[in-house]
């Protein structure tokens, strides 16, 4: 009986989720990148008023949506990961 597992990778054919990135690492500074707007945007109130609440569409964008949105489009992104391996075993 044989524990090896071998992985290839193999070509993106089904459809993805809208809210997945290409990575995780991309994903993963794609929510980074949101969290500092909004963090951001809430510092900046007292310095500028309410102006610099106009980061928050920033926020949007970079999360595509909600804080919710960002965390369905991880898994979307850890599961096409996995999709895109393949392994008898698994």
């Amino acid at each position: 009986m044989s524990t090896r597992c071998d992985t290839t990778l193999e070509p993106v054919t089904t459809r993805r989720s809208p809210l997945a990135s290409g990575s995780v690492r991309e994903h993963l500074l794609r929510g980074a990148a949101g969290l500092g707007a909004a963090v951001l945007a809430i510092v900046l109130v007292a310095v500028v008023g309410p102006i610099s609440l106009a980061l928050l569409p920033v926020t949007a964008l970079a999360w595509r949506g909600c804080p919710t949105c960002w965390t369905v489009g991880l898994l979307g992104t850890l599961a096409d990961g996995r999709a895109r391996r393949g392994c008898s075993r698994c």
